[in-house]
């Protein structure tokens, strides 16, 4: 928290219209940038169930994870389906990563 009382970790969300044309939420979990500019957004469904606190810490929580390539800054960006599979390769190379460094820091 901050010296007002604030969360300092905000969860930031994007929403996606799906195929009915309904707004669907999703948390940011990761924003990353390649050498060669190219921007990457893995996101998870932000659903009732995971403002609910888990009784169980241990207990591995399985995710949804999504990944896009995206343009723009701010609220405004474009979500481009990752459809190489190179690029799909080094995108599960940085969620292994980012998920041992979870389990890592939950030691």
């Amino acid at each position: 928290m901050d010296d007002n009382g604030q969360h300092e970790n905000m969860t930031e969300t994007v929403l996606i219209s799906n195929e009915d044309g309904q707004q669907e939420t999703f948390e940011v979990l990761f924003r990353f940038e390649q050498d060669n500019g190219n921007k990457y957004i893995l996101l998870t469904p932000l659903d009732e169930t995971q403002g609910e606190g888990n009784e169980n810490e241990e207990e591995a929580v399985e995710q949804e994870v999504y990944a896009f390539r995206y343009e723009g800054d701010g609220e405004n960006i474009n979500l481009i389906p990752i459809e190489d599979d190179g690029e799909w390769d080094m995108v599960e190379e940085v969620l292994r990563t980012l998920e041992d460094q979870l389990q890592d820091e939950s030691m």
